[in-house]
């Protein structure tokens, strides 16, 4: 979502403000599984386009409510609930004319999204596919097809002909989970001596280092059970805490306060640390001073 994509790219990137999630180098999209996703603007196609399916009931519906939307728009920017009232369907449907790659939107969380449209991409349906999963593979991998249509919320026969019209670029892989594959071109990298950690960060809920597909691929990152439950539950997710790499705990913000739920004792420079990185997020509606409440 666009303030956990905030916190996503300061967790990553120096100098981000309060309101680098709006640059209009960034785009915001219903991307895989139909969730808000923003994205460099070049990259709208790819995780829209990219899912489309090559027939059926779903991309007639797309490609129909795609035209009507931007024949009654006309260039306009409209609220999505009052423009699928004017069409005649519930806001929510719209998401299905995201696949074409036409339409784009602006949500602040609080408030309902705006939606407009935007010209046809210029990429071929199956090449944004690709593309897509070139991008899964290099965050998410080594991974297999079937992890892959899951996360982008396509058919199983899509997710493994994609896979197999990339054989060329990819390599097999031996991982703790099993069999996978990864790009070829990511293979130096991953060879490559780690870099040192960052003391402390505050990832969001949701963001990429602890969007898992499968449970094997959550166990390595978090190897007890019960703190898994405790980060991924069947409601809304905490954010995670990283100190030095690891994953040591949840946190959540109401406010000014951010509240930390640590597995371990964390020595003083780690909770320095931790608290150093709260008082740092971009927070455009705190309203003061951070304050951190230990539990």
């Amino acid at each position: 979502m666009p303030r956990a994509a905030l916190l996503s790219m300061h967790a990553r990137v120096d100098g981000v403000g309060p309101t680098a999630w709006d640059d209009p180098a960034l785009v915001q999209v219903w991307g895989p599984r139909y969730q808000v996703y923003v994205v460099a603007a070049p990259d709208l196609a790819v995780f829209t386009l990219g899912r489309l399916p090559d027939a059926g009931k779903i991309r007639q519906k797309a490609e129909d409510l795609a035209e009507r939307l931007h024949v009654f728009l006309g260039g306009d920017r409209m609220r999505y609930d009052d423009a699928g009232q004017a069409l005649g369907v519930h806001g929510n449907t719209l998401r299905y004319a995201a696949l074409t790659g036409r339409l784009a939107i602006r949500w602040e969380g609080a408030r309902r999204p705006t939606v407009w449209t935007v010209p046809p991409p210029a990429i071929a349906p199956a090449e944004a596919t690709l593309e897509l999963a070139r991008r899964y593979l290099h965050i998410f991998g080594p991974a297999g097809s079937e992890a892959f249509g899951k996360w982008a919320g396509i058919g199983v026969q899509t997710a493994v002909r994609t896979f197999d019209d990339l054989r060329t670029e990819l390599v097999p892989v031996l991982t703790p989970s099993g069999d996978a594959w990864m790009l070829a071109r990511d293979e130096p990298t991953m060879r490559e001596a780690a870099a040192p950690a960052a003391a402390a960060r505050l990832l969001p809920s949701g963001d990429a280092y602890t969007l898992r597909a499968t449970s094997e691929d959550r166990a390595l990152l978090v190897p007890d059970a019960g703190q898994r439950r405790e980060l991924w539950t069947p409601r809304v997710w905490p954010g995670a805490l990283l100190v030095a790499g690891e994953v040591v705990g949840t946190w959540r913000r109401a406010q000014r306060t951010v509240t930390i739920q640590a597995w371990r004792r964390l020595s003083r420079p780690a909770r320095e640390a931790v608290v150093a990185e709260a008082e740092s997020l971009p927070l455009p509606d705190a309203g003061g001073r951070i304050v951190v409440d230990w539990t």
